[in-house]
């Protein structure tokens, strides 16, 4: 069976066929490292790892890239206005009284220990805007060559009426932005939907974040940094892009206009959106004190791998309803599971065909998780032997990414224990070739060891 994923471009179900055989190149939007994530932003981080692992589970060599947006982000809200306002970093900066740097480094690392949390797999790269300000100058540099740019009084924009092909990805255009979206226009826009690629830092400025560049001081647009970033390191058209379905009405379809007037190429064949977290059937919102984080789900008694599974429990494409109630069901489900796993204790097995087909029938028919997860309840309810049933759901969790071999029952031998902190003694001391030396022998009596920011952690190997 081949994947298939919907393509919110084609608005179609799709078979995914990389440009390379040998190598998927993938890129996911990040967080803008102003604030901790919430568990809204998550599900759209789970949903790239799922996609990842899938790639990987079908064999796929994968190029993923993560953004973090570290500049240029403006606190306008509304449809179109991505380019007024403050710039969030700053603006937690002055908050927060420190320097606009310390703020993006301290979500950064809290950004990457949820991640860790919540067993998502780390990407090839995260890609930092701040990094790249040459490369999105140069971007620039090549849309002004091609008359695509213009300027006003507070930066260099992108106009809108000289790409046709606007508004492809959402559907949104001048037309319907007249008529009837609020937008904070700015009167020297020459359309509705021109979105500023550079911004020019006022004279009075007190930013911590400007840059020179040929039009001027000032800072990127925040379509820019992704586009750049994104071609950077992955080529002028990318065969994956995910994002929260936020993201295609405005973003994402800038990024298209952008990029593919600058190159003349297709920018993304594949986009993959995931749909919206709902909060008790209302939106997510700071102001509603319901953008909850994973602090916040931690110091009511959950752990973010109960989350991860009740993100599993809805499509991708479907609106997921949290509630307390709901996380709940999802901890009772993962506790069972893990119940049930710490009963299993016989080695040796063998995947169960049938099982593993109901599975990747699910999976690769546009990443279906709920018939999934369905399978793997099938499967433990199911006559096959212990050791067919322990083999196979480890080779499905390699997708679910639920750590279900942490649970199984098999006991680690104390000799095996012991080497393990002795390897680790090893390593804490930097003398690596006795670690490894240890390491080996640990494989070659049929165990492996993995190592953790705060330890490491020894498993069965199968």
């Amino acid at each position: 069976m081949e994947l298939k994923l919907y393509n919110s471009l084609t608005r179609e179900i799709e078979e995914f066929v990389p440009q390379d055989p040998d190598l998927v190149t993938m890129y996911v939007c990040g967080p803008t490292v102003y604030d901790y994530v919430t568990v809204g932003n998550y599900r759209t981080y789970v949903l790239g790892d799922i996609l990842y692992r899938t790639l990987l589970y079908k064999k796929f060599n994968v190029k993923y890239i993560m953004n973090l947006t570290d500049v240029g982000h403006l606190s306008g809200d509304n449809l179109g206005d991505a380019d007024v306002g403050e710039d969030r970093i700053e603006k937690a900066a002055e908050r927060e009284g420190k320097s606009a740097t310390d703020i993006a480094s301290f979500y950064i690392r809290d950004f990457k220990d949820g991640i860790r949390k919540l067993n998502l797999l780390k990407p090839t790269k995260f890609t930092r805007a701040t990094e790249y300000i040459s490369e999105q100058i140069n971007l620039i540099k090549v849309l002004e060559s091609k008359s695509f740019t213009y300027e006003t009084s507070d930066g260099v924009y992108f106009d809108t009426g000289k790409f046709p092909d606007y508004g492809k990805l959402s559907g949104l255009d001048d037309k319907k932005i007249k008529e009837g979206a609020r937008v904070e226009v700015n009167p020297e826009k020459k359309n509705p939907t021109d979105f500023a690629l550079w911004k020019f830092s006022p004279r009075d400025s007190k930013r911590w974040q400007e840059w020179n560049s040929p039009w001027g001081k000032g800072f990127p647009g925040w379509h820019l940094e992704c586009s750049a970033m994104c071609m950077s390191e992955l080529g002028e058209t990318v065969d994956l892009h995910v994002g929260g379905e936020d993201l295609k009405m405005i973003h994402h379809q800038n990024e298209i206009a952008q990029s593919e007037a600058a190159t003349g190429k297709k920018f993304v064949n594949y986009w993959v959106h995931g749909a919206f977290l709902l909060v008790d059937e209302g939106r997510m919102s700071k102001s509603l004190g319901n953008a909850y984080t994973l602090y916040d789900i931690e110091e009511r008694g959950y752990s973010p791998m109960d989350l991860r599974y009740f993100y599993l429990g809805a499509h991708y494409r479907s609106p997921l309803n949290f509630t307390w109630d709901a996380l709940g069901a999802a901890k009772s489900a993962m506790e069972r599971l893990r119940n049930i796993l710490s009963g299993y204790k016989q080695e040796g097995g063998q995947l169960s065909p049938d099982h593993v087909f109901r599975f990747e029938e699910a999976l690769l028919e546009d990443l279906n998780m709920p018939k999934a997860l369905a399978a793997v309840w099938d499967l433990i309810k199911s006559d096959v032997s212990e050791g067919d049933k322990i083999v196979t759901l480890l080779y499905f969790d390699e997708v679910l990414g639920l750590d279900l071999e942490s649970y199984i029952g098999y006991e680690i031998p104390q000799e095996i224990m012991d080497l393990a902190k002795t390897r680790e003694q090893y390593r804490r001391n930097g003398i690596w070739d006795k670690a490894d030396v240890i390491r080996k022998e640990i494989e070659e009596r049929g165990f492996v060891v993995e190592d953790e920011i705060d330890g490491f952690k020894v498993k069965k190997k199968f």
